[in-house]
């Protein structure tokens, strides 16, 4: 077996190494237990029989897994609703599913805002709303601020902040200010119940708030960061008039903040995050007798800024040991100009990576621990130094597919895509960088 393709083998068992150790079902099983009518949630414990009503809302891309996990736990007497984009093969008794769409709403993301808003304004105080929160809940349940705003000016925008090369926090940020269920609104709307979020996060580490946009939490960011988010961007001239306007005149409305009323009954737990797959893979590159570091510090930077700093990284470590290993967690922004092809930032990061590389005995993989990259079918992407000249020979320039953010039709026909199907479950984007 060459070097290449040991590099290549192994960072796909790590990647799927690290994605098992990031299941939602390990995840309850650490920090939720259920005994005798009592549901624990990391600190806390709730007696289902001291409270009127125990509603669910469950969204995101781990919606109905998370569900499912908990009715497995407390049994089928749960009720409530499931948001998430994944068609399955069976649904929960005892909830109502939407099929929201992602990356941009559809008109199920709107169906499950209002349906969320009315039950949960129909809660009183001796009710509990246990809202169960993961990545992609921004597109799968929406409903805009504004009644003007329509479902189609909705896709707009959202496509707008999306290829903006913004970071994720300040996507949110904006939506956030133009949502009636994000930062902290659908809180609100269960003003008078108790409320315990439980969160399979897939942003920074140290902006939580921003996981699904931060429906049931107070919002650390303000109309102004927005105006000047949108500015910096340029994204006013590719919003719908009916957002455009919204911004123009300066009519954002702010998002409830810490110290509302609606929070003073309401206790958040992160039980699943980027740490936990970057644990797990550094655990898998030393079994393989690989010397592995964790650097995160590229989080949300450009594509090629983090690229050229993580192989950096990977060089100088490689200098004083036979195996280096990086790993590094979060995402890095693509922005997407002119019409492009078919990917994602992962496999757009990986192609980059691979003319940075040719010719030299390093790997690198990037994917999703969604199973999901853009718009192609793949999570992500593993190159080489071979890649290259694969690719060459193959009568396919690599420079063009950067040119046309048409990464996937390369990396496939070389066998350099990593396909999972969607995974029940988001904590961001995994790097893996091996040196040998």
């Amino acid at each position: 077996m060459s070097i290449a393709h040991s590099m290549r083998s192994t960072a796909r068992e790590m990647f799927l190494h690290a994605l098992a150790e990031s299941s939602v079902e390990k995840a309850f099983g650490r920090h939720l237990s259920y005994e005798r009518g009592v549901l624990r949630v990391c600190d806390d414990l709730h007696p289902f029989n001291s409270y009127s009503r125990v509603l669910v809302i469950s969204f995101g891309k781990a919606g109905h897994r998370m569900a499912e996990i908990l009715s497995r736990m407390v049994g089928s007497t749960m009720q409530g609703i499931v948001a998430d984009p994944t068609p399955h093969s069976y649904q929960l008794p005892g909830y109502r599913y939407f099929a929201g769409g992602h990356p941009l709403p559809n008109a199920e993301s709107f169906r499950a805002a209002e349906t969320a808003v009315k039950s949960l304004s129909s809660l009183n105080s001796e009710s509990l709303a246990l809202f169960m929160v993961s990545g992609g809940g921004s597109a799968v349940l929406e409903k805009p601020v504004d009644s003007d705003i329509t479902l189609e000016d909705v896709v707009t925008t959202y496509r707008a902040l999306v290829h903006s090369g913004a970071p994720i926090a300040q996507i949110n940020a904006v939506r956030k200010h133009l949502s009636a269920v994000k930062g902290g609104r659908m809180a609100q709307a269960a003003k008078s119940a108790q409320h315990v979020s439980i969160l399979v996060s897939d942003v920074p580490e140290g902006s939580l708030d921003s996981l699904a946009s931060g429906p049931t939490m107070p919002d650390s960011s303000t109309v102004e960061d927005c105006y000047r988010i949108v500015n910096e961007h340029h994204m006013l001239k590719d919003f719908p008039a009916s957002v455009r306007e919204l911004f123009q005149q300066h009519l954002l409305q702010e998002t409830p903040k810490a110290g509302d009323p609606a929070f003073a009954r309401s206790r958040w737990w992160k039980v699943l995050s980027s740490e936990t797959a970057e644990r797990a893979g550094t655990t898998a590159a030393s079994q393989h007798g690989y010397v592995a570091e964790i650097d995160s510090t590229s989080d949300d930077w450009d594509y090629a800024k983090a690229a050229d700093y993580l192989l950096e990284r990977l060089r100088r470590l490689r200098q004083g040991v036979s195996r280096a290993c990086i790993i590094s967690g979060g995402e890095v922004t693509v922005k997407v100009t002119g019409n492009a092809g078919r990917g994602g930032r992962n496999q757009h990061f990986a192609l980059y990576c691979a003319e940075k590389i040719a010719g030299e005995n390093i790997a690198v993989l990037s994917a999703g621990t969604d199973g999901i990259d853009g718009n192609s079918p793949a999570a992500g992407a593993i190159v080489d130094g071979t890649t290259v000249a694969r690719a060459r020979a193959a009568g396919m320039d690599v420079a063009e597919h950067l040119r046309t953010f048409n990464a996937f039709p390369l990396l496939e026909k070389l066998g350099d895509t990593i396909q999972t199907g969607p995974t029940g479950t988001n904590v961001r984007d995994l790097r893996i960088l091996l040196a040998y």
